[in-house]
């Protein structure tokens, strides 16, 4: 499949375009808090959707913000006078940013490329640059079928985003770049930004993404995997949207990596380890197959390469039929010719049939590089709802491996403990009983996890604030209800264990 349709891109090696540019863009408010007062929150989060009609409806007076609306998010030709009094038009004429419509004469323009304003973590007013018509995906497909493609952000992009480790670092690298989102994120905390891509074009609207958003250029290389990093070269952060979908055949470069199955994401992984200096984090979106026979946890765990620890989340399943009906829509398939739209949905059933995949998992893998003789791999299902951004949390729930792995039961018993932040307790039985079935601790923040504790455990954390030892605690605990305070030591340590791990407990 050829790139013929897609557009001439901007000029990449004119800073001076991409500068003014975006003053221009900024002095217009043409940006995420900008267009939410102009759309208003139903039209604004169609768009997201690649729905255009609310939009079109609120942008049609002749206000600067109205005109780039219609410019670079609705892709709308508007006349040449108009832009003026907005942009720098002919510089952005000359670099490429827009086009005359109807050859050199024409009194109208377009944009050659989207334009999406995005906000920062700490209120940044940035610029995701991608293909027309492929800001996101939605519910009508991309806006093209061409191999080389580039998208915009989508709910994977921002999930990684929030779900990364945002501490000061020397080096990171983002694998499959993409539009440049993660590599923008990953500029305001490392001092040397790595961004690769097999697609050429993908890099070169990196460049665009961040000349426009006002950052440091990263180092842009192209390759597959890790093929672009040179030898001994390491990381401090690695972090990769890659093409997961396990599709047969590979038509779209940003989301068919072109091996079988799950073979690139399990590539990816087991690769990045010798890839991150000690300490480091490696953080990955990924599908996964669950195939008949084969428990899915074992085989996240044999991807997982020496010298890490891991924590693997599971966040959806979805059967095959499923599966292959979500990327067929993705690629536009079920608005062409039915005849071959059942040709290739069959391909897809074909190919999970040959591999006895039953079903694809979709979720988050962490890798964290440690010198532990014995790295702990955590691979869990949590399909429940959580509270982005979770990069702090990731951040935690590897501290406390490191605390857990450093204390045995003793030195557990002698330490002190606090109930995190936001932690209820809710007690569940039939109406009427004198006492509960269980005790449920529930969070509030970060994975929102809930877990059923015993009455020593609900009591034992109700009274964790940083002052008392845990053997203290459960010594008057024993006094209360009368059990020898010698067996209640040996037997709540590894409830203790569990509480901390999950985050109820931090070490005070």
């Amino acid at each position: 499949m050829s790139n013929a349709s897609l557009a001439p891109l901007p000029s990449a090696d004119r800073p001076d375009v991409a500068a003014r540019l975006r003053e221009a863009l900024l002095g217009a408010s043409f940006t995420a808090d900008g267009l939410l007062d102009l759309l208003g929150a139903p039209a604004y989060a169609a768009l997201a959707r690649s729905e255009t009609v609310p939009a079109l409806r609120a942008t049609r007076g002749d206000t600067p913000l109205e005109t780039l609306v219609r410019l670079f998010l609705l892709q709308q030709p508007v006349l040449h006078a108009r832009v003026a009094d907005v942009l720098p038009v002919d510089a952005c004429l000359d670099s490429g940013w827009l086009t005359r419509v109807g050859g050199p004469s024409g009194d109208e323009v377009a944009a050659t490329v989207d334009v999406r304003p995005y906000g920062g973590p700490a209120g940044e007013d940035w610029f995701i640059v991608s293909d027309l018509g492929c800001a996101v995906g939605g519910a009508g497909g991309i806006g093209s079928r061409d191999e080389g493609v580039v998208l915009g952000v989508g709910g994977a992009s921002t999930t990684l985003a929030g779900i990364t480790v945002r501490t000061p670092v020397a080096s990171a690298l983002d694998l499959g770049t993409g539009s440049g989102i993660q590599a923008l994120h990953a500029a305001q905390h490392a001092t040397r930004v790595t961004a690769t891509d097999l697609n050429p074009r993908a890099l070169h609207i990196t460049g665009l993404t961040l000349a426009l958003s006002g950052v440091p250029a990263a180092e842009l290389r192209e390759g597959s995997l890790f093929e672009p990093v040179k030898d001994g070269e390491t990381y401090d952060l690695i972090v990769s949207n890659p093409p997961f979908v396990i599709s047969p055949g590979a038509r779209l470069t940003y989301r068919d990596g072109g091996m079988g199955g799950d073979d690139l994401c399990r590539s990816l992984v087991q690769q990045a380890g010798e890839r991150l200096n000690e300490g480091g984090f490696a953080q990955f979106l990924a599908n996964w197959q669950h195939v008949e026979g084969e428990d899915w946890q074992d085989r996240l765990r044999s991807w997982v390469p020496r010298g890490c620890d891991a924590w693997i989340v599971q966040r959806e399943v979805q059967d095959v039929t499923q599966y292959a009906e979500l990327w067929l829509r993705d690629a536009g398939d079920h608005r062409g010719d039915p005849a071959e739209y059942q040709a290739l949905y069959d391909a897809w059933l074909d190919e999970f049939e040959a591999r006895k995949v039953r079903s694809v998992g979709f979720g988050w893998i962490t890798l964290r590089r440690t010198s532990a003789a014995e790295p702990s791999v955590v691979a869990e299902e949590w399909p429940h709802p959580v509270e982005q951004p979770l990069g702090d949390t990731v951040r935690a729930h590897f501290a406390r491996l490191d605390y857990l792995r450093a204390h045995d039961d003793a030195a557990l018993l002698a330490g002190h403990f606090k109930l995190a932040p936001e932690i209820v307790q809710e007690q569940v039985g039939l109406p009427g009983a004198e006492d509960p079935e269980h005790v449920v601790l529930r969070q509030n923040r970060g994975m929102r996890r809930a877990t059923k504790v015993d009455t020593v455990g609900a009591g034992f954390a109700g009274v964790c604030d940083g002052t008392l030892s845990a053997g203290r605690i459960l010594d008057a605990i024993a006094q209360l209800v009368g059990e020898d305070p010698v067996l209640l030591r040996d037997r709540t340590p590894a409830q203790i264990r569990l509480l901390v791990e999950q985050g109820f407990l931090d070490p005070a």
